[in-house]
């Protein structure tokens, strides 16, 4: 069994002056003002819209993300709309095989310290999990059939496209100390990584969520 800490990657986003300038474009649309485009006035620009709070005009540009998590993180990831998702699935993969090291693998959990004893339990429990898969496959059960006792710490990967509001939104309730933990521990270092491509589109909900 191998454990690992989650992550994600960018896998797709424009540069972030032609996202500003095709936003202004969209922007300024609106106001029939395109005539005030210049070379340096989309920053200021989508600040202002920002500010404002018309929000549409940044629809108009998309992001996608693949995250390393586990399959409970993914289980409220899939219930935000406006987002096009395409995740590992557990018929496929048969995790016996020589490609995933005839191993599962699992996140680990950020609130179980290890070395403790509710980590040991933890660990022992996914230790379990996975003898047992292993068990149900080499007696003739399908991925399909053995996945049904595969726990939520299962490591699984989901690649998640939606435009600049929805992961404005997303970002906004799961980086909230409400939240749950796990989910988090991926949003803000994506969040962080936002705000530093495109500010101007982020620097609000970067001071909101420090961290």
């Amino acid at each position: 069994m191998k454990i690992i800490e989650p992550s994600h990657e960018i896998l797709y986003m424009p540069p972030g002056e032609e996202m500003l300038k095709l936003i202004e474009l969209a922007g300024r649309t609106c106001y029939k003002s395109e005539d005030k485009i210049t070379l340096d006035s989309a920053s200021g620009f989508v600040n202002r819209i920002m500010k404002s709070g018309h929000h549409s005009v940044i629809e108009h540009m998309n992001i996608t993300v693949r995250f390393i998590c586990d399959r409970g993180v993914t289980h409220e990831l899939v219930r935000h709309r406006l987002a096009a998702y395409s995740q590992e699935s557990t018929r496929y993969a048969n995790y016996s095989k020589d490609k995933f090291g005839n191993e599962i693998t699992v996140i680990k959990p950020l609130f179980f310290e290890e070395g403790t004893q509710v980590y040991e339990t933890w660990k022992t429990a996914m230790e379990t999990t996975e003898k047992h898969y292993l068990a149900l496959l080499e007696a003739g059960a399908k991925a399909e059939e053995a996945r049904s006792v595969l726990p939520n710490s299962l490591k699984t990967e989901i690649v998640m496209t939606c435009n600049v509001r929805e992961w404005r939104h997303v970002i906004a309730l799961r980086s909230a100390r409400a939240a749950h933990p796990q989910i988090r521990q991926i949003m803000r270092p994506l969040l962080k990584e936002f705000k530093e491509t495109i500010p101007t589109l982020f620097d609000d909900l970067y001071d909101r969520f420090p961290g």
